[in-house]
């Protein structure tokens, strides 16, 4: 073993490129989050942090996956994350539960989701989307306001 030596920051090794489609999810996935952040409706804010989630699960297949010849039975991108990125099974569990709630809210249903539990996903979005970043070495988006993703109280 030689001994260490310092590397000035401008000639350390970059991170590997991700790939332009993980890049560009990522980016859907942050306006979609601060959109949801935005909205006053809580099925809007609801299915728009899930979309979000989804955005940030397809980036990281884009990052890891290479595309399969032939024809295949479609799956869910729930479960090719959990396959895929076991690190992120809990997360992939837990967008999957709510996967049906996000229809619910997307059809109109009055009760299809509270408002506490649309401020909870945006704010779990929001954590989901900072460890994807973390996980796949990029650099997240800067907010477009500030902290679209902090959902305030309601009175």
């Amino acid at each position: 073993m030689g001994a260490a030596r310092a590397v000035p920051a401008d000639q350390l090794p970059l991170p590997p490129a991700l790939p332009a489609a993980a890049t560009t999810l990522l980016g859907q996935a942050h306006r979609g989050l601060a959109e949801a952040g935005a909205a006053t409706d809580p099925r809007e804010r609801y299915a728009t942090a899930h979309l979000a989630a989804l955005r940030a699960a397809a980036a990281v297949l884009a990052a890891r996956t290479r595309p399969e010849g032939g024809r295949r039975r479609p799956r869910s991108a729930w479960v090719l994350l959990g396959q895929v990125a076991p690190e992120l099974g809990e997360w992939a569990t837990f967008f999957a539960a709510g996967a049906g709630k996000r229809a619910a809210a997307e059809a109109g249903l009055s009760r299809a989701v509270t408002e506490r539990e649309a401020d909870d996903l945006v704010r779990d979005v929001h954590t989901f989307l900072t460890v994807v970043e973390n996980g796949l070495g990029a650099l997240p988006e800067p907010p477009r306001y500030p902290r679209p993703y902090v959902v305030s109280p309601r009175r």
